[in-house]
């Protein structure tokens, strides 16, 4: 099995980013994957610092329950799964046939630039 990294873009021309991707997936060996947002705003407004600690927890404990999640961070079990499902969605994490909750990554990479316009 292969280990699974992931950059992160800010792209606003979606298609742009479609088309790399695109191109990095028709190559002989594995590239990384890539998870795009159009704006910094969207980004920000999905992968708030709650999640991102979240996802940092579970990349450290490795397969977890929810409910044990919620307890080694010491937050509500109910708004952890909220975040969880915002994170499955996104595919930053998996659920397991056990029911726990895994993310496939070894790294994470965020490629974010802001650029004076004018």
């Amino acid at each position: 099995m292969e280990t699974r990294t992931l950059t992160i873009t800010v792209q606003p021309d979606w298609q742009a980013a479609l088309r790399s991707a695109g191109k990095a997936a028709q190559s002989e060996t594995y590239q990384g994957e890539t998870l795009n947002f159009e704006s910094a705003d969207v980004f920000l407004g999905r992968l708030t610092a709650l999640r991102w600690s979240l996802l940092r927890q579970i990349m450290r404990l490795g397969e977890v329950s929810i409910r044990e999640l919620a307890r080694q961070i010491g937050r509500d079990v109910r708004r952890v799964h909220d975040d969880v499902m915002v994170l499955t969605e996104l595919g930053l994490i998996e659920r397991t046939v056990s029911g726990g909750v895994l993310c496939p990554f070894v790294d994470i990479h965020v490629d974010l630039h802001f650029r004076k316009v004018g």
